[in-house]
């Protein structure tokens, strides 16, 4: 399991028992998610799924929105940890190749992972505007990756050019899964390619040595 950040939490787990009952209850209001959506969603009812008393479920989540939240983060750290496998066997100079798996992971995810669908990494709760946007948390991780990818510095350029990737591919993939079940592939296509060109000013221009 991905580390789950500590923002939503009431308390962390520190034994096992612990971490694996917080997991039951991650999993159970995923699988909710799918089945009632979020308005419908209740702590009691994600209580029973998982099979814990629901002051278990108090232990660790004020209310529902922090549980949520908590399925936000825990699918970011999940994302991020598959990427980086993905990433060990390319080519340093391959950034193409890099943008394909951080694209390819997140529709493996959207079409796969309970929840993922409503929620993806806590963007689409909808309780009003969350404290800080996920998708630069989004950001912030995918020029760790990069930088290390690519043996470069994530200097302020960089940390620019991939959140604006991010929103830019964020837009374009709320299209496609508007227009097809599975995402639109044609947009996805589109999406993949606009990524490219714009990146290449950035990832292509020649780096300053020290």
């Amino acid at each position: 399991m991905g580390r789950v950040s500590q923002h939503p939490l009431r308390r962390t787990p520190v034994q096992q028992r612990s971490a694996d009952r917080l997991a039951r209850i991650l999993d159970a209001c995923a699988e909710l998610l799918d089945i009632c959506g979020y308005e419908e969603l209740s702590t009691r009812a994600v209580a029973q799924r998982a099979g814990v008393p629901i002051g278990s479920l108090y232990r660790f989540f004020g209310n529902k929105r922090a549980l949520v939240e908590a399925l936000g983060h825990r699918n970011l750290d999940r994302y991020t940890e598959r990427i980086a496998v993905r990433l060990a066997p390319l080519a340093a100079g391959d950034w193409r190749g890099a943008v394909d798996v951080m694209l390819d992971e997140y529709l493996a995810m959207k079409r796969t992972a309970p929840g993922f669908a409503l929620i993806d990494f806590g963007g689409q709760v909808p309780v009003g505007a969350p404290v800080a946007d996920p998708n630069d948390e989004v950001a912030d991780r995918l020029v760790h990756l990069f930088s290390v990818h690519q043996g470069r510095a994530p200097d302020a350029d960089l940390r620019r050019a991939v959140l604006v990737a991010v929103e830019a591919a964020d837009a374009l993939l709320q299209l496609a899964f508007r227009l097809g079940e599975s995402g639109d592939e044609g947009i996805v296509e589109e999406a993949r390619r606009l990524l490219r060109a714009y990146l290449a000013q950035v990832l292509d221009a020649p780096t300053a040595q020290p």
